[in-house]
């Protein structure tokens, strides 16, 4: 909004001698710093009366595990208000329109997967945690058929339109590198003021949207599964999006991009506007969310977070980078899929002593606060290997 305006006046500031003032904002840098603080301000803001509506909502959940001294364990936390993801996602929304370039295409997209998925998150919480306020009180939430359908639809729709908004970019016969699939340790230049490597390997439509839309939906259940102690998805989450303005501002300019030989793709660094926001409304969050939490994010903000992740990668072709990142949620993810799949195969053994991993360390004796903190480090570890990978070429 602030961009569009000071777009539209341009001429009458330069006329009265005022530009001077506000062409800051003209820089991508200056709007990403101010994006992460004006989030954070709005989540500080409005954190404690959403808290008190959420309260006086009856909006509270507890997860529920087939391991009893886990959830006698987790009684404490059952009167604390869930759904507080309307926060992370209200403060991302208002800082991209107040920050970012809205004519960019990818802005627009990203605003779509926002609003999208913290649609299906917010749907899945009031359905669930308001089930025993209304008659019958028999709809518990979606069924997981209609969250990951949801989920996969969007998913997919965003992979098309990226497809769409990369092509639109180019013209002539210059090849469309938002399309290309970067591997690990691959030139995407042949040198820095050089070609385009050949064999590089150009995604098709089909192939494309497929890709995307499982990164989207895989990495969106696996932010959820990750969210179950005070403050582990939330920090996490914050951390990530630190590496992404990183990754964003590296493929968003040409010459950084080729001084790197990775793919450059025009415009893309208006998503670190995105990706602060991300971390400021996290960051915010975690005031009101760190050990003993006052609210919990929910579905709300698990599933809007994973995916928006999953999106900015996605964008910038940073996949596996973005992948290394998260190693911590994806290992969350992981050791669910193997405990269900060696339960059912076993009849009834387990590898974990509860899964997701987070709550296997804490029935072996770690406290929770110490898993928090060692996550973190080892996500700030994480990102920084990802980081650095990115002059393997």
């Amino acid at each position: 909004m602030i961009y569009a305006l000071l777009r539209a006046m341009e001429s009458w500031l330069v006329e009265a001698d005022l530009y001077r003032y506000l062409q800051v904002f003209d820089q991508v840098a200056f709007r990403t710093a101010g994006a992460g603080l004006l989030a954070f301000l709005i989540v500080l803001a409005f954190g404690k009366p959403v808290i008190r509506w959420l309260t006086a909502q009856k909006i509270g959940d507890l997860a529920q595990f087939d391991v009893d001294a886990l959830n006698e364990a987790l009684q404490s936390k059952k009167n604390t208000p869930t759904m507080g993801g309307l926060l992370i996602a209200g403060a991302v929304l208002v800082s991209i329109l107040i920050m970012a370039d809205l004519t960019q295409g990818y802005v627009q997209i990203a605003l779509v997967v926002l609003v999208s998925f913290a649609a299906i998150g917010g749907a899945d919480d009031w359905l669930k945690l308001t089930a025993a306020s209304r008659p019958g009180g028999s709809r518990q939430g979606l069924h997981a058929w209609e969250k990951l359908l949801f989920q996969l639809g969007f998913a997919a729709l965003a992979g098309l339109f990226v497809f769409r908004a990369a092509q639109s970019g180019f013209a002539g016969d210059e090849p469309v590198l938002g399309h290309v699939l970067n591997l690990p340790f691959q030139k995407t230049y042949i040198t820095p003021i050089g070609e385009v490597s050949a064999g590089l390997l150009f995604l098709p439509l089909p192939i494309f949207v497929v890709l995307a839309t499982l990164l989207i939906a895989g990495l969106s259940n696996a932010v959820n599964i990750t969210d179950g102690m005070d403050g582990l998805a939330g920090g996490i989450t914050a951390i990530v999006s630190i590496g992404l303005v990183v990754l964003c501002f590296i493929s968003g300019y040409e010459e950084a991009a080729r001084f790197l030989l990775v793919p450059y793709i025009p415009a893309a660094d208006e998503l670190a506007i995105v990706a602060a926001a991300m971390g400021g409304a996290c960051l915010g969050f975690l005031w009101f969310n760190a050990s003993p939490a006052a609210v919990f994010m929910g579905d709300t903000g698990s599933l809007t977070l994973g995916a928006m992740i999953a999106y900015i990668a996605l964008v910038i072709r940073q996949e596996v980078v973005v992948l290394i990142m998260c190693g911590f949620v994806l290992a969350e993810i992981g050791s669910v899929v193997l405990q269900v799949g060696y339960f059912k195969a076993t009849k009834g053994r387990r590898i974990f002593r509860c899964a997701p991993y987070h709550w296997h360390l804490h029935m072996g004796g770690w406290q929770e606060t110490k898993i928090v903190a060692r996550m973190w480090i080892l996500t700030l570890i994480l990102v920084a290997i990802g980081l650095a990978s990115l002059k393997l070429r």
